[in-house]
């Protein structure tokens, strides 16, 4: 009677061992299957909110892109409203030719280049009056070479066509001659540094 009651009393702590040992491997599975919905939620959330970064990057530039358009037509349209002052000018003075003297037309003309000027000007626009200074190729194209005492050697004897800036870079080179020294110098003098300037903007 001792044998089986040991024997029962075995069997009973064995179903016992396997009924906690069952629950605890269901959880287990449980709990990592919730962490893979975890994870895999919160790496859909980080996809979602990358395409969402993207999506705001686009829309940034294009917006970016449409401010540089428009500011670019608005400052097209300035231009060419400040040039049809200046055309104005030149129909008036166009009508009242017959009629103008030599003295009315000089000052018409001189009149719309004052526009021109002016309306360059608002756009950052100057003229290079290298009249004198040191040869630059840099803003000077050479157009030749004289002798003179006028001015140093290498220094610009005379501008041919003026040069502009637009906002301090080169809008166009100067078209100038160029001292080459005193009247009966060396033939040989020195040639201006670089030659001539291209001319275009930097």
């Amino acid at each position: 009677m001792k044998k089986e009651e040991t024997e029962t009393a075995a069997a009973l702590d064995r179903d016992e061992a396997g009924g906690v040992a069952e629950p605890s491997d269901s959880a287990g599975i449980a709990g990592a299957a919730q962490r893979i919905q975890d994870l895999e939620a919160a790496l859909a959330e980080q996809r979602e909110a990358r395409l969402r970064a993207a999506a705001e990057a686009e829309n940034i530039n294009r917006r970016a892109q449409k401010q540089v358009s428009e500011a670019y037509g608005r400052g097209q349209r300035q231009i060419a409203r400040e040039l049809l002052a200046a055309i104005d000018s030149l129909e008036l003075g166009l009508d009242a030719l017959d009629a103008a003297s030599a003295a009315d037309l000089a000052e018409g003309q001189r009149a719309v280049l004052r526009q021109l000027l002016k309306a360059l000007g608002q756009f950052g626009v100057e003229a290079v009056e290298p009249q004198g200074q040191p040869f630059d190729p840099e803003r000077h194209e050479a157009v030749g070479m004289q002798p003179s005492d006028a001015v140093e050697p290498q220094s610009v004897l005379s501008v041919m066509q003026k040069g502009y800036l637009m906002q301090g870079r080169l809008l166009r080179a100067a078209r100038v001659v160029v001292c080459s020294g005193p009247p009966g110098s060396s033939p040989d003098a020195e040639e201006p540094a670089s030659g001539e300037a291209s001319g275009e903007s930097a």
